[in-house]
Formats: C-alpha cells, structure tokens, sequence
C-alpha cells in the first residue's frame, strides 16, 4: 500500500502557489502559511477504516478526499443505484442499505456523512455513540435543537467530529477574517452576506418510486409524502421539510466565515428579521428562494444577508441578470474601509488594506490548508478540528434563525447563550419538530 506522504518544502512551495494563484499578498505566506503544519505521513498501518453513509455526488466526493488518508471499507445508501457507484469507485467497499449495521463493524473507525440534511443529526449522533470520528456534511442540522444534542454529544464521547465547511480551510476566508479581527478595516460596524437565489417552481405531481429507492427510510423523520422526483437527491435542499434552500446551503458557509470574523463563532445574533422577496408556488418548492434577513449582535455590529439572482446555485441564468446585481460572498464593512471575500478572490476598499502585512497581531486563527486532511490530523491528535460540532451548530443555526423569522413574518428576540427566543412561545416552538417513527434521533443520544 502506498504511503501518502508531503515534505514541508513540497508544502510550502504548493502553498506558494496556491496563494499566487489566489492573488493573496505574499506577505501572508511567510507570516501564516509558513507556520502551519504540513499534512502528516501516513503510513500503510496508520489508515484508518472509513465508512461513507449517503452516497450522492457530495458524499463520493468527499469520500474520495478521505481515500488519501484512510481506507474507504464501507459504503451505504437507501438507493442502491447510488451505493453500487460507489461501491464501484472505492473497489473493495462492502455495500450496506441500513446504516446502523455499518456502525457496527469494528474496523470503522470513521464516518463520512453524506445523507440529505434531515439524516445528518440521527446519523452523526449514532456514530459517535458507537465510538466513530465523524466527518459530516453542511449544514450540520435540520433545526437548533438538534445542533443542541450533537454539541452535546460530541462533548460526551470526546469523538473528533468536523463540519464540512471548508472554507475555514481556504486561506483567502482565513486572511479577510485575520485582517478584520485584527482591526485592519478599524471597527467592524455590518456585514453583508450574499447567497445565491434558491429554485422558484412547481407544482410537482407524483410519481412512481424508483425501484432502487427506499423512499419511505429516505424520507426519515419528516412527514410521510407522495414521492415527487423534485423533492428528492440535489433538489431536496428547496423543501422546507429536508432543509431550507439556500439560505441553510450556501448560508451555511458564508454565515461561518461572518462568525468567524466578527468574532462570534460560538455565539450568535440577538435580533433577526426577514422576509421573502418572492412568494413559492402552491405545490411547488416552498424554502425562500428570494429573500432578505436583517441581524444585529450584541457588540452592535449589524448583518444583511440577501439572495441574488447572479450565481444562481442551479448555475441557470436569470433573464433580468446584470453586472449591478450582487457577487455571493462576505463583505466586512468597518470604520477604515471594507474588505470582501468569496471562493474566487479577496477584494478590498483599499489595496493597501490586503498587500500592508499585519505587524501587531493580536488574533491568530486556526490554520488548516486542508479540511480533510485536518479532520484525519486530529484523529490522530486527537485535537478539536478546525470545525467541530459547535461552530458547526452555530453557523446553520444562523441559518435556521433567518428561515425562521421569514416564516413568522416578525423581528425576534435571541438569547445566543440559552439558545431561546426572548418573550415569544411561537418562536421557540419551531427550534425542535415532531419526528415521524421509527426515526426520531432523540432515542439515540
């Protein structure tokens, strides 16, 4: 078996050019880069078991990164057409359709979760009852009380457990949030978060279930439905009952880095309000699909997240599309200017404000150029990863709140340290759903 194996000079030099590439100022890679530390050897008797639950493009991708740190022994999915490629791409994978008997094999010692969002939390909570490492997708959870109950767990079974937001991992995200904690765009004052707009269509008619599918186990804690192809595999997310389109999907990343740089991780907003730009079609996917949330935090710095209808997440393009309408990404606007951060680049108000290096730096964050390869380093450290369970919980729960106040149609009182809506009995009702037996995930942990 071959040893994976990077040298810190290869490390580096990649990171050299990942960072030109990326038109980060040089500065940063001797300042930051140069002190994290390169993914470790690994050698034939040092690759752990890995199990992959939900075998859907996500899952086999992340899987596939995983296969560079551990062996991929086992593959499990309610529709065997998705488990069978996947037990073709990772050869030797035993193929498994109920994923309690996965957990259950001694030689896993790690869980890639890859289900739809309303599976995540039964799932991960299982695994690390049964004593796995837990890798799982975004957005962590289906509601905040279910975040609750994986902080908790998490916490209880000492497991490593790493939220796919990757990126925390991204070095262009890991300088715009260095520079504004570091007051490089003086006092942090609003946020602006911009999301792709969601799917906007219907009705859908029912349809025959596909014979490989396990449509009532799919389905889990949610409400008993005729199936619909459109609310199954990619298109689930637009469904309030599996999640909450975009602003839970892509919200769930970029709400992590507008933590991350105003300094709320584990924390959160006080006030939320929303509303929808765009009512759904009776019938048809009824998560917001064009919206607007306000937030403020307690330090008073405020937050606008907004869909646009540019980068739209189906990559379809919008009739009425212009250059004027909004970039997705971060924006951090302060006393001293503005820097903005998205997958594809790093801007600022000010040049200067990015190429000046930091010379009094009084915040170091984690660094990871490896979101993979970071969850496998603390499998072995045994360290907190770069995302663990609760700021995880805490960047969807963002997401949730925003979801929830366009729902009910109010301004909202939060309590990010009870986690309970201040004066509002309705609101706090909706943190936690009734859950359709046999799959309620509170028998579990």
């Amino acid at each position: 078996m071959k040893t994976f194996q990077i040298s810190r000079r290869d490390f580096l030099k990649r990171a050299a050019l990942t960072t030109a590439a990326a038109g980060l100022p040089s500065w940063y890679l001797s300042q930051r880069l140069d002190a994290a530390e390169p993914v470790n050897p690994i050698s034939p008797n040092d690759r752990p078991g890995i199990a992959l639950i939900g075998c859907g493009g996500q899952g086999r991708y992340d899987a596939k990164l995983a296969a560079a740190f551990g062996n991929i022994v086992a593959v499990c999915d309610v529709d065997t057409k998705r488990s069978a490629e996947a037990a073709q791409q990772f050869g030797g994978a035993q193929v498994f359709s109920e994923f309690r008997k996965v957990l259950e094999r001694d030689d896993v010692h790690a869980v890639i979760n890859g289900t739809p969002d309303h599976w995540h939390t039964l799932v991960n909570l299982a695994a690390m009852k049964a004593g796995k490492d837990v890798y799982s997708e975004k957005p962590l959870t289906l509601t905040i009380d279910e975040g609750r109950r994986v902080v908790e767990a998490a916490r209880k079974s000492n497991r490593v457990f790493q939220t796919g937001s990757q990126q925390r991992s991204d070095a262009r995200f890991r300088l715009a949030c260095e520079l504004v904690r570091n007051g490089r765009i003086g006092t942090l004052k609003h946020i602006q978060v911009v999301l792709p707009c969601g799917l906007h269509g219907g009705p859908f008619v029912a349809a025959p279930v596909p014979a490989e599918l396990d449509w009532n186990v799919w389905q889990g804690q949610t409400v008993a439905r005729d199936y619909v192809p459109e609310r199954c595999h990619r298109t689930f997310r637009y469904w309030l009952d599996y999640s909450g389109g975009t602003m839970t999907d892509w919200g769930a990343h970029h709400h992590d880095i507008a933590l991350w740089g105003a300094d709320c991780e584990r924390s959160g907003p006080v006030s939320i309000e929303g509303r929808r730009l765009v009512e759904p079609i009776a019938g048809g996917y009824d998560a917001p699909s064009q919206y607007e949330v306000h937030y403020e935090y307690a330090s008073g710095v405020t937050q606008t997240t907004l869909s646009t209808l540019r980068n739209r997440f189906d990559g379809s393009t919008a009739p009425d599309q212009s250059k004027d309408l909004p970039e997705h990404g971060v924006k951090f606007e302060g006393s001293d200017g503005w820097i903005f951060v998205t997958r594809a680049k790093i801007e600022a108000s000010r040049p200067e404000l990015l190429a000046e290096p930091l010379t009094k730096r009084k915040v170091e964050l984690y660094v990871s150029t490896n979101h993979m390869g970071n969850f496998f380093d603390c499998i072995r450290s045994r360290k907190p990863t770069i995302c663990d369970a609760e700021i995880g919980h805490r960047s969807v729960s963002v997401c949730h709140l925003g979801v929830l106040a366009i729902r009910l149609g109010r301004k909202l009182k939060w309590n990010p340290e009870t986690e309970q809506f201040t004066g509002d009995v309705e609101a706090n009702g909706q943190l936690t759903r009734e859950q359709r037996k046999p799959f309620p995930y509170h028998m579990i942990g």
